[in-house]
Order: C-alpha cells, then structure tokens, then sequence
C-alpha cells in the first residue's frame, strides 16, 4: 500500500511537472513599456488561420423576407487552434473592400444652375463590377496587429460584397451590422458557414474585447458600433469619419460638395459603394436611393431636416462607452475637421475616456504606432499602462512630422481666448483687421463669379469678387487654436447667394511646393437664407440687411511672424458650393461684421504681436 502510495504521488509529481513546464512554454502576447510587441510565433502568414463566414443581424433591407448577414472574414494565429489560446480583435468594417463604382463622367450631380433651382440634367448610376475571392476580404490592418497578438476581422458592410441587405449611406443597418458582429465575436449571436445555411460557426478563440479602427467611412462605422452601445467594443480610433452625412455635404444651410468631389451627394455616394448582390441592386435602388435618399437629402434649399439629423451620430451618442482615440488633418477639406471635434467634445462631456490626435495634413493619417498600440494594449489586453493619463490631446506642429505629435492639456488650448476683431473699409484692395470697431455707416460691395477661384481672389492684389481685411504684419508669431466665429451683416441683389469665408495666411505662397499650412487657414460655408435657422431658408429680400452667424473649421496653427490674417468673403466658391451665373452682389456691412478667433494668451498675445 505504501509503495502504490508513493508511485501515485510520483506520478502526480511528473503530471504536474509536465503540464506546468507546458503552461510555460504556450506562446502568449509579450507587452513592454505599456506596448504590445511583435512576437516571432506569430508574425508568419504561412502560419496565420483564415476563415471566413456569415454572421445575422437583425435586419432585412433588402426585403427578401430573411434577416440580413454580413459576411465576415477572420485571421488569427495558429496558437489560438493549437494551444487553445484565446485573443482580444481588432476589427475593421468597410464598404470598400469589394470594390467601387467607376469614376465616369456624370455621375456627379451638374453644379452650374441657380441656387434653389433643379440641376438641368440627371446624373448617370454606372454599376459596380464586384471584386475580392474568399475567404479574404482585406489584408489590412494585419500585419499591424496579428503580430502583437491580436485576432483581426473584416467585414463588409450591408449591401457590398457578400454582405446581404442595402447600403443606407448612415441608416440604423450600418450600426448594427458591426454590432452584430461583436455580439458573435461574445457568443451572443449566430455565425454560419455559408450566407443561406443553418451550419453554426462560433468565435472560441476571441476574448470578447474588440477595438475598431479605419479611414474615412471605414471609420465612421467603429463610431456608428459605439453609438449603438454593443458590449465589448472597449475602444476605437475613429480616423478622418464623417461623423454626420449633413456636415459631409452641407455647410450652415449651403449645400456644399465635399472638397475635391465638387457635385458629390449621399446618392451619389450609394452608387459608389453598392457592390452588393446584382439580383438585390434594383430593388435596393428603387427602396433606398430613390425612395429615401433622394427625396429626403433636399438639394434645392439645404435645410437640416429629419432625413439628416438621423444619419448625425452626435444625435446617438448617448449609448456610446466605448473609449474615444479621435484622429484627424487639419488641413482635411473632404472630412473637414469639424467632424471629429464635435464627436469628441460630446464624449468629454459624457465622461468617455477620449483623446484626440491633429496632424497639419489633409485626409487620413492615423495616430503614431505607438499612440494606437498603447490604446488598445490598456484597452483590449487589460494591461494598466497609464494611457488613460496621458495627455488629451496631441498636434502636429507645422513643421513635424506626423509621428512626433506636441502634447497639450486639451483641444482647444485651454489658455485660447476669444478675442473679437472687427474689419475697417477697403476691401476691394485690402482692408484693416483689428480689434477697434469702425464708428462709420461704412459698406461695401462684391460680384459673385466663380470663375474666379479662392486661391485666385486671395492672392489678387485688387478685386471687385471678393472683399479682403486683414491684420498688421505679424511681429511675433500667433498661436490660433479652437473655432473662429464670423458674424456678417449682408444685403443680396438676389433672393439666394452663396457665401464663402477664408481665413488666409498672407502674403499668399505662389509656389507649387508650398507647405499646406503656409496659405489656408481655416475656411466656412453658409446660406444668408439660413440666417435664422439651418432648419428652415427662406429667400431673401434684395437689398435688405441680414444678420449672419457661423463658426469656421477648427483648427489649430501658429501663424509665424511676418505674416497677416487675412478675412476674405466672397460667394460662390468654384470648389465647393454650387455655381450661378455671375453677377449676383453682396453688400457687407462693416460695422454689422465681426471676426472671433481663439488665440492663445488672448487679446494680450494679440497685441504683443502686432504692435507697431
């Protein structure tokens, strides 16, 4: 009995021994200084297991009497099968992936007509020929993430690619497509093997927590999960999103063209992305595009209505716990900047742990690597790092590169005041900028022509199209940070005008290879019809007085010394509103304008740096 004894304790002795040394030697993520690294065992591809599948949501858009499922692709390391080894995801859901309709003439929507009239003919809907090959639907993000020890997944969103259902441009589905798939990702919904059959697939290998992550309207929809409020999606970093499809291609009343796609709508948009099932796209186009999208979007007077305000995440942030990592350019005039500052305001408010990320350059660019992976180690690993002390928020200065962001206290810069600045006569050439209101009934006139372009009219040393101010050279640099305001008291020679708002950095830099801080500062859009209310336009009397209000894009930029500020106000914009036959005249009251810029050290810093 006593040998039978210790044999069995021997025995146990070599069990445990052997289970421990192979707990020890099973391959885990490896963190240092608060970072996830790359581990060897899982950085080869040959090595990475991909699958893809169907996962149901709870909607049917595309009215076949089936819940819709997005198609959802996977890759993960082969330990996850292997060793048993469960990990966190990093997840990217996009329209794109399967590809885009072609960039034919006429699929924008004709600019050259009257304000508040038809656009003379219908634009073209060319198809989208569908690309991709299972079980891959994207390569990116992988070789970021995969080998720091996460799991990433794909997925296209509702009607493209594989996905079944519609594309909404902003509808309830494209929140609650990626919604669906983190409540698999958690075993609270179904995935299937193929898109019509009743084979099961279930994520054992996941951890649960999912971070989000994507460009432009791939990232618009990790902040579309988050509104929705899904457990487990712990974090994002929302990059360049369209926050609100009104602030995409409205601006205060104006309908207004994203920069660069002069002509752009929502419907136009739809035709774009819709790669879904050719069998589905009639019926979608027919329920979607010109049932709800078209009817709704309201080009004629570009009023904010209930079409829009659905399709404003700020209006469905409320759920949102998700922490925030914003990024986005300053300098970006198809997502202007305005986009991401709004949403991360309202996620301070709510108490979201949020930080935001300016670089100096137009669309896209992510935070720097070590900024995204510190993010989702401390969110999605759970390793205490300290990310959520760091600073707010992180701006690239004029003259860095994008990877060595300043650290400050918050955006704006808490020590940024309003200081107001008001404009004195000779605008044709150009007139004074400062913070001592004209006591004269002083007012003065400008032609609409947009044959004429900002860039033109800014650096024309005399014009009848535009009307320039602005302030004393600088003798020392102006640090600006926050949103300019601009209040102007306006008479139209016509019941509608477009109008326009630059904030310049002159003398204006001519040069092809000109840095893209070095002229623009910061630019707004509005309709005078609107001045009232963006909800509601109504014509304007011509030759009466209409009082203004608008804030610019925020921005935050030091202005060097020997430069001016320069205001400029003009009408129609040749690259982004549309555009009616010259002639309309603006009148511009002096003593009713007035410029808001937020400055850093005030009115204090500002007549430091242009005293004579």
């Amino acid at each position: 009995m006593k040998k039978q004894t210790t044999r069995l304790i021997a025995f146990l002795l070599i069990t445990f021994v052997s289970l421990t040394t192979t707990a020890q030697n099973k391959i885990k993520p490896v963190f240092q200084d608060g970072e996830a690294q790359i581990v060897k065992a899982f950085s080869s591809p040959k090595d990475w297991i991909r699958h893809d599948l169907w996962v149901e949501t709870n909607t049917n858009t595309d009215s076949d009497d089936l819940l819709d499922r997005v198609h959802v692709s996977v890759t993960r390391p082969q330990q996850t099968e292997t060793e048993g080894l469960k990990l966190p995801i990093v997840y990217v859901t996009s329209p794109y992936f399967a590809g885009v309709a072609p960039d034919v003439h006429g699929i924008m929507w004709d600019v050259k007509h009257e304000l508040g009239e038809p656009a003379s003919k219908e634009r073209v809907h060319p198809e989208v020929t569908r690309l991709g090959e299972r079980p891959i639907i994207s390569n990116s993000h992988i070789s970021k993430w995969v080998p720091r020890g996460y799991i990433v997944v794909h997925s296209s969103s509702p009607g493209t690619g594989l996905s079944q259902g519609a594309p909404t441009l902003g509808g309830e589905n494209e929140a609650l497509a990626p919604k669906a798939v983190i409540d698999w990702l958690n075993g609270r919904v179904d995935g299937y093997t193929t898109p019509h059959g009743n084979e099961k697939v279930t994520a054992y290998w996941s951890t649960g927590k999912v971070g989000m992550t994507g460009t432009s309207f791939n990232g618009t929809l990790p902040l579309a999960a988050a509104t929705t409020g899904v457990k487990g999606l712990e974090a994002i970093i929302p990059i360049a999103p369209n926050t609100s499809y009104y602030h995409y291609y409205r601006s205060n009343g104006l309908v207004r063209s994203p920069g660069g796609y002069l002509g752009e709508d929502i419907d136009v948009l739809y035709d774009f992305i819709h790669s879904g099932d050719t069998a589905n796209r009639a019926h979608n186009n027919k329920v979607i595009r010109d049932t709800e999208l078209v009817p709704n979007m309201d080009r004629l007077t570009g009023d904010y209505n209930d079409f829009w305000a659905s399709r404003d995440y700020l209006n469905q942030m409320k759920p949102m716990t998700a922490a925030l990592l914003m990024s986005h350019g300053f300098n970006d005039w198809n997502v202007m900047p305005e986009h991401s500052y709004r949403i991360y305001k309202q996620a301070e408010a709510q108490g979201i742990p949020s930080q935001i990320y300016y670089h100096q350059q137009g669309h896209g660019g992510p935070p720097p690597m070590t900024m995204m992976n510190r993010w989702f180690t401390h969110y999605l690993h759970g390793v205490e790092n300290g990310v959520e002390n760091d600073a707010k928020a992180w701006i690239v200065r004029e003259n860095d590169k994008n990877d060595n962001p300043t650290a400050y206290a918050n955006y704006p810069n808490p020590s940024a005041e309003d200081v107001t600045l008001y404009v004195g006569k000779g605008g044709e050439t150009n007139g004074s900028l400062n913070t001592t209101k004209t006591t004269k009934n002083t007012k003065e006139t400008l032609t609409d022509d947009y044959n004429f372009s900002g860039g033109d009219l800014a650096q024309a040393t005399t014009s009848k199209h535009r009307l320039l101010y602005s302030t004393p050279i600088l003798k020392e640099a102006l640090h600006l940070s926050g949103e300019a305001r601009i209040t102007i008291k306006l008479a139209s020679s016509k019941p509608a005008a477009n109008l326009s708002v630059w904030l310049v950095s002159l003398p204006w830099n001519p040069a092809k290879k000109a840095k893209i801080t070095d002229n623009i500062i910061t630019r707004g859009w509005a309709d005078p019809q609107n001045h009232k209310s963006i909800t509601e336009s109504s014509p304007l009397n011509p030759g009466e007085f209409y009082e203004i209000t608008f804030n610019l894009m925020p921005d935050d930029q030091i202005i060097p010394k020997g430069q001016q500020i320069g205001l400029m106000v003009f009408s129609s914009d040749s690259e982004f509103t549309i555009l009616p036959k010259p002639g309309t005249e603006l009148t511009i009251d002096l003593q009713g304008t007035a410029l808001t810029l937020p400055i850093v050290g005030g009115k204090k810093a500002l007549t430091k740096a242009t005293r004579n």
